[in-house]
C-alpha cells in the first residue's frame, strides 16, 4: 500500500516537472519571438534550475 502511494507520488512530481518544462519552453519560444533578452535569459537560468 505504501509503495502504490509512493509511485503516485513520484509519478505526480514527474508530470507536474514535464508541466512546467514545457511552460517555460513555450515562454522562451515567445521572448525569443519578441526579442526580449533579459527575459530569455531569466527563463533560461529557470529551465537549467529544473534539468
Amino acid at each position: 500500500m505504501n509503495t502504490n502511494r509512493q509511485q503516485r507520488f513520484q509519478q505526480a512530481a514527474e508530470t507536474h516537472r514535464v508541466s512546467i518544462q514545457r511552460s517555460l519552453e513555450h515562454r522562451l519560444q515567445v521572448a525569443r519571438a519578441k526579442g526580449d533578452e533579459n527575459l530569455i535569459q531569466q527563463l533560461q537560468a529557470e529551465m537549467n534550475y529544473y534539468n
